[in-house]
C-alpha cells in the first residue's frame, strides 16, 4: 500500500517517528523527485536476529578485522553513499528530503549509521531508525567487497547486545535472505512492531568511541543463536 505525499512542509523527523511506529515509511521515486509516498508493504522483510546467518568466507573476512567499522561517526557520508549509484542501480529512492528528514533523527538520536573503513576510506556502511527495541534498516552500499556485509554483521551484534528485539529491512532480496531474511505477512509484523515499540533499547550500549573488533562481534551473534 503506498500514498503519495505532496505537502513537503507537513513531514517532519518526529512525524517520521510516528510513521515508523505504525509500520510505514516513505521513499521518493528517485534522486530528483521532490516529492515522497508512504509505504507500507502486505509482506514485510525482517531478519529474526536469532536466526542471522553469517557464510563461513564472511566470518573470516569479519574476523580478520580487514575492515575498521565505527558507528555515528559519518551519517552524512554514509547516506550519500547509500544515495551514490552502483552496479545494478542507477537510481535511488534517497532524495533531499530523504536526507534531510533522516539527518534531522540522527541528529534526535533516532538515526544511526554504521560505517567501513578501508585505511582512511569509507568503503561501505548502512543507516537505519531505532525505536523502542526495534531497528529499521534504510539502506546499505559497498565501494570494496563485502563491506556493507561486514556493516550488517557489526549492526546485528551491535543490537542484540542493545536489547533490540526487531530487525526490519523493509523488502526482502537474495543477498538479505542469506542472512536469514524473511517475509511476514502485515498482521504479523504489526504484532511484533507493538511489542517492539513499548520496550527500550540501547543503540549505543556497546562502545562507540572506539572500533568494535570482529571477533568481539561474531562472539555476541553466536552467544544469542
Amino acid at each position: 500500500m503506498t500514498s503519495r505525499d505532496s505537502a513537503s512542509s507537513e513531514i517532519t523527523p518526529e512525524v517520521l517517528l510516528r510513521a515508523y511506529a505504525c509500520g510505514i515509511f516513505p521513499m521518493a521515486e528517485s534522486a530528483d523527485d521532490p516529492t515522497l509516498f508512504w509505504v507500507e508493504p502486505e509482506m514485510r522483510g525482517v531478519i529474526p536476529l536469532d536466526g542471522f546467518r553469517i557464510a563461513s568466507r564472511l566470518k573470516r573476512t569479519v574476523r580478520s578485522d580487514a575492515f575498521t567499522v565505527t558507528v555515528n561517526k559519518a551519517f552524512k557520508a554514509v547516506i550519500s553513499g547509500c544515495a551514490a549509484p552502483q552496479a545494478g542501480r542507477d537510481d535511488t529512492w534517497i532524495n533531499k528530503r530523504i536526507r534531510d528528514l533522516y539527518e534531522g533523527l540522527h541528529e534526535l538520536g533516532h538515526a544511526h549509521s554504521v560505517e567501513v573503513w578501508q585505511d582512511d576510506d569509507l568503503a561501505g556502511g548502512l543507516y537505519g531508525v531505532s525505536l523502542g527495541r526495534a531497528f529499521f534498516g534504510e539502506s546499505m552500499f559497498h565501494r570494496a567487497r563485502d563491506a556493507s556485509k561486514v556493516a550488517l554483521v557489526h549492526l546485528v551484534a551491535r543490537l542484540i547486545a542493545g536489547g533490540f528485539e526487531l530487525l526490519d529491512t523493509q523488502y526482502v532480496t537474495e543477498h538479505l535472505r542469506s542472512f536469514g531474511a524473511v517475509e511476514i505477512p502485515r498482521r504479523r509484523y504489526t504484532a511484533l512492531l507493538d511489542r517492539a515499540i513499548r520496550g527500550n533499547a540501547d543503540f549505543c550500549r556497546l562502545p562507540v568511541d572506539r572500533p568494535l573488533s570482529g571477533e568481539e562481534a561474531l562472539a555476541i551473534i553466536a552467544a544469542r543463536g
